[in-house]
């Protein structure tokens, strides 16, 4: 019975994973690539910022998925990359997926290999 609830888990987070992973690559990579600055601030600089901000997974979450879900320039930590690439537009995403896309982040090193990375 161990093994079972185990392996039930482990299914769950991992395909929690690979929904993170799928809605980041399928959304945010069209302005935001993993470690370059094209568009928009690079996903690791913002991680960087962020994590910096709100170490706790919890709160770097909310705070993140919260800001995306309405951008607001008072409320943002990356006041140069406005400057250099205007506010975030207003992407109308659900919170839900904004949760799944920023734990990805907030869980993922884009400096090194991981599922979804394109060269």
């Amino acid at each position: 019975m161990k093994t079972l609830v185990f392996i039930t888990l482990l299914s769950f987070n991992l395909a929690a994973d690979s929904l993170g992973s799928l809605l980041f690559h399928g959304n945010c990579i069209t302005c935001h690539d993993e470690t370059k600055e094209i568009s928009a601030p690079s996903i690791v600089h913002v991680r960087e910022i962020y994590k910096s901000a709100f170490p706790k997974k919890e709160d770097f979450i909310n705070y993140m998925s919260k800001w995306v879900m309405k951008p607001d320039a008072k409320t943002s930590l990356m006041d140069d990359a406005i400057k250099k690439y205007e506010l975030m537009p207003l992407l109308g995403y659900e919170m839900e997926v904004l949760k799944d896309i920023t734990a990805f982040i907030y869980d993922t090193d884009f400096t090194k290999e991981h599922e979804g990375h394109r060269d």
